[in-house]
């Protein structure tokens, strides 16, 4: 299943769909209508027709202001879903960009140990849990397909996708499996390059192993969040009800609206 998952584009990477996945009480999230992707300022005419035929109904761009305005999205014409940004003017960097500005001297380990410890906050950040509360929200009026998307498509919207599985009862082994796809997913080195090319311009020269690290996902940097959840909050699911507001009754609407039989 995960290998059809990918849509294949030449100038958006990490574009997938993150449904398919069995939940507890049986059923399955639905395919096709849940999409996940890095930013899309560098796509080709041919991707935005293959992204038009998604009939994409709401866009969560987590991205903040300054992201947005040096890389704009390219739609495709006559895009007509709503497209929601965090309310705050949010000036932070991507979580990796941030770990590769924090020193001047990084190696492969410090920087893994700077993912770590970013993972143990970014599930906090004001911005962020604004948009993860309408990203749930809204999934759950069941109107349709739905992308959400960041920079690189591997962090603030890993968490992003992560409680949204979480609310909807996909198994933790399988919320890992969807997360670790992005060190799979696609055209790898194209995405790499990409990132590498930003990182570089906002923290100067970077050596190729530290890259790959930045540009890469490990299942200890989401289950750093899910510590910090249960720290905070009792457990993951104490977090879904406490900062996020979905309670039995958000969740019951997001299985009614996204799980099939």
């Amino acid at each position: 299943m995960n290998s059809d998952r990918v849509l294949d584009l030449e100038g958006v990477h990490n574009f997938r769909d993150f449904g398919g996945y069995a939940v507890t009480g049986g059923g399955r999230l639905k395919r096709g209508l849940l999409w996940r992707s890095g930013q899309h300022h560098g796509a080709t005419d041919g991707d935005l027709r293959k992204i038009a035929a998604l009939d994409l109904v709401t866009v969560f761009d987590l991205r903040g202001t300054k992201e947005r305005s040096t890389h704009p999205c390219r739609r495709p014409a006559d895009f007509a879903a709503t497209v929601y940004f965090p309310e705050e003017a949010s000036q932070r960097h991507a979580p990796h960009v941030a770990v590769a500005r924090s020193a001047s001297r990084r190696d492969a380990a410090t920087t893994r140990e700077g993912m770590r410890r970013n993972y143990g906050s970014i599930a906090f950040r004001p911005e962020l849990v604004g948009m993860m509360r309408r990203f749930l929200a809204e999934l759950a009026k069941g109107e349709g397909a739905s992308l959400v998307n960041c920079m690189a498509g591997k962090d603030r919207t890993g968490i992003s996708v992560a409680v949204l599985h979480l609310a909807t009862g996909v198994h933790r082994d399988d919320i890992i499996e969807d997360y670790l796809l992005t060190n799979t997913a696609g055209d790898v080195e194209a995405r790499i390059a990409a990132g590498a090319a930003t990182i570089t311009a906002l923290a100067g020269t970077t050596d190729d192993e530290v890259l790959r690290v930045l540009m890469g996902v490990e299942a200890e940097y989401l289950e750093s969040a899910f510590r910090m959840m249960a720290e905070r909050h009792g457990s993951p699911d104490g977090y879904l009800r406490d900062v996020l507001g979905a309670d039995d009754a958000l969740r019951a609407r997001l299985r009614e609206a996204l799980v099939e039989i």
